[in-house]
Parts: structure tokens; sequence; C-alpha cells
């Protein structure tokens, strides 16, 4: 772990404060460097990484330097902060948060308390500024309208993505209130991105907010999308005179796609040169880590990051779809702030053994607890210690027709790609 790391992750204390106020005054002494970026701003519950990676594949192969902003990392701190596709050094993070950090001690002095977000998000505002970055597909953390990235006055674009109950405790108990805190990227005068899959309440939100602010909205048509092929590592499709391979399996998927290529479409009106053959191969070529990834063909590994009601459905529809007549086992963990219960309920019935973990994260529900609950739902568990050698011998013991998915938080997914992946 880096110094910058460990000094972000020690603003953890802080927690989740709402508001603008300090993101801006912490800006301000850094001599705004987001008011020189051209960004697309994207938020939603569901998708926003896909969709935010497909936009910065795409802009990255017409020639223009992207930068990509995203939340939480995999395997390394450093993949939040990203131009066209790679990381940013250690060294370049090192220095521009001793730049950052130098302010943030000063308003501290000041009783102003900076949150480890606000902190990454305006070293990466600086980065691609020093950088020179084209282009910023920038990913909002948590809700819309107080989140850090929401600083940004004029974005290209405002994409909104499929919402869902997620964070009740914060955004809303329905999805009309939470929608309503996403809505807070849109824009007076600028554009507007959905489609039409999104929930009807989300959509009417995202309708009245946009002609609030006299933005126009476009709404990707997903009944428009034809499949001609489709497997366990993506889909062709053809949508709107253009074929594309989506490389991730699922319905969602190419509604994130098409999500994607309709921003496209709107940059291209704004007289943004974008090739054909860019968006093919920018989309072919999108890589977005834990999100329904195959991660071994023998025997089949499926890391997928679902951890709420949405992303869950969306993985068992691929299940039904890709894995029909399989064993499948799975290695689960889950983060004790989400809707377990309901999860779990839709998940079981396609496991036949599932070994519940505790990921590495405060947030996280204990093994034990989990498995139990599992038990309950009549499908075979066991709680294990998130150890190499274990998950290892896990894998080993994976049948010729079996899979083993790993599933139930992004967190869970860095933990085994550290462990099983990335050694």
């Amino acid at each position: 772990m880096t110094n910058a790391e460990k000094y972000y992750h020690s603003l953890l204390t802080f927690g989740i404060m709402p508001g603008l106020d300090r993101i801006k005054i912490l800006l301000e002494r850094l001599g705004n460097p987001e008011k020189s970026l051209r960004c697309i701003h994207v938020a939603g519950t569901n998708g926003k990484g896909t969709v935010c990676s497909f936009l910065a594949s795409v802009l990255k192969e017409a020639g223009y330097k992207t930068g990509l902003y995203t939340s939480p990392y995999i395997v390394d701190f450093r993949e939040r902060i990203r131009i066209d596709g790679e990381m940013i050094s250690e060294k370049d993070l090192e220095e521009v948060t001793e730049t950052v950090k130098a302010e943030i001690e000063k308003l501290r002095s000041e009783d102003i308390i900076i949150t480890e977000f606000e902190a990454v998000t305006a070293a990466a505002f600086l980065y691609y500024k020093n950088q020179g970055c084209d282009f910023v597909v920038l990913e909002t953390g948590l809700g819309g309208r107080f989140d850090a990235t929401n600083v940004i006055e004029s974005p290209l674009a405002s994409v909104i993505v499929s919402i869902s109950l997620d964070h009740v405790n914060i955004l809303g108990n329905t999805i009309s209130d939470i929608a309503y805190e996403k809505c807070g990227i849109i824009k007076n005068g600028c554009s507007v991105v959905t489609n039409s899959a999104q929930h009807h309440d989300a959509l009417k939100m995202i309708k009245e907010q946009s002609e609030m602010r006299s933005s126009r909205l476009h709404v990707a048509e997903v009944s428009a999308i034809r499949v001609l092929e489709e497997t366990i590592k993506g889909s062709d499709i053809f949508y709107c005179g253009r074929s594309v391979f989506v490389p991730f399996p699922g319905k969602h998927q190419r509604e994130n796609c098409i999500t994607a290529l309709t921003v496209i479409d709107l940059l291209k009106e704004q007289g943004i040169a974008i090739s054909e053959k860019a968006v093919r191969e920018g989309i072919a070529k999108t890589r977005n880590p834990a999100r329904c990834e195959v991660v071994s063909e023998n025997p089949l590994v499926i890391l997928d990051g679902c951890h709420n009601e949405d992303s869950a459905k969306a993985l068992c529809s691929v299940m039904e779809k890709h894995l029909k007549g399989k064993k499948i086992t799975a290695l689960m963990g889950m983060m004790a702030d989400k809707d377990i219960d309901k999860v779990l309920s839709m998940m079981m019935p396609y496991f036949e053994k599932v070994y519940t973990v505790t990921p590495s994260n405060p947030r996280a529900i204990d093994s034990e607890e989990l498995c139990e609950k599992i038990k309950k739902l009549g499908t075979d568990a066991e709680s294990i210690t998130l150890d190499k050698n274990i998950i290892n011998k896990i894998i080993e013991s994976i049948e010729e027709d079996g899979v083993l998915i790993v599933c139930g938080s992004l967190y869970l997914c860095s933990d085994v790609y550290n462990l099983i992946v990335h050694n």
C-alpha cells in the first residue's frame, strides 16, 4: 500500500458527509482544476462502471486522451484514476496527493474536514488537468446531488443508468427518492441520457428533472436491440444501424452498451469526431473486472460483484441462460448494509453449495452469520476463511461440468483477485 493510499484511507474516519461546500473550497484552493475539464458524468445504482468503461474505451480508440474516474477498485487503489486505460503511476499519485494533502491540512486548521472520497476526487481532477486530458468520464460515488463529483458545472452529458433500491439509509426509501438524488447531476441546458429499461418511477423522475432544467433527454430504446449471437463471454448485437460486440454477458450489459452508444452519438452531434471503427473497437475492447468476468475456463470460474436486488437479478439471468444444467458452486461474501435476505432468496435456487467468507471491509457481514442465513433457505453452506490455499482447493474440486461463481460484493471480488488471479 502506497503512502498516498494510506493517507486517503486515514480520512475514512470522517465517513460520508453530504454536501458540496467542502469539496468546492478544496478545489478552489487547488485552482479549480475541474473547470478546465470536459466531462461526461454518470450516476445510477447498477451499471455505472460498465457504461463509464465503454465510453472511455471508445474515446481512447478515437484518439483522445481520456481520463476515467471510478470506484471502488478491484485490485489496486490506482485503478480509480486512469488515463487511456492506464492507472495513475505511484509517482504521480504521490505527487498529486502531496499537493492535495497540504491544502486539506490547512483546511483542517480552519475546522473544515475533508472526507476520503472528496480528497481522492480532488486529486483526480488535478491529475487530469495536469495531464491535459481531452475528456474525463466521471462516475459518481454515491447518489448524485451531493456527490463530490457533482461540482462540475456543464458536463457534455449527464448519464443516468439503472436505478434500484440501494443505500436507502442515505438516499431514500423509494425508487423516486433515489432517482431524485441521482438526477442531481442534471445541469441546466445539458443533455441527459438514460434507457427505456429504467424503472418507470425513475424514468418519470428523470423526465421531470430534465424538463425542469431545460435539458434534452435521450432515451436509448432497449426494444431496438437485435441479438445476433450470445455466449457467456458476450453478445453480438445490431442496434440503430450498427453492429457491435458487447464483451460481457447478459441483457443488462446490452442495455448498458446502448446507453453508452447513445452518449457517443450525442458527442458526435456536438462535433466531436468519433469514427464507427473507434466505436466498434472501443466497445469490443472494453474491460471492467468482476462484472460477470470469466477468470478461468477450465474449470469455469466467474467473478461478479453483484450486491443488490437488481444486480442479483442480472446474474440469475446469466446463470439461467448460459449455465443451465451445470453444478454451480458459489463463494459468497456481502456487506451487512445490503438487502441480504432478498438477494439470497433470489440466488440460492441456482447454487448447489455455497462457501461463505467475510470480505475485508468493515461493513461486511460475518461469514458465519451469512452461512446460517443460507442454510435456513435450504442450501448447503459452509463458512470458510478467506485464504488462498482454501480457495484454490475449492477451485480444484470443481468438476468438469461445474462452475464456481464468486459473488456478493465487489470487495470480495477484490480479495479473490488478489489471492488467486494476480498471485
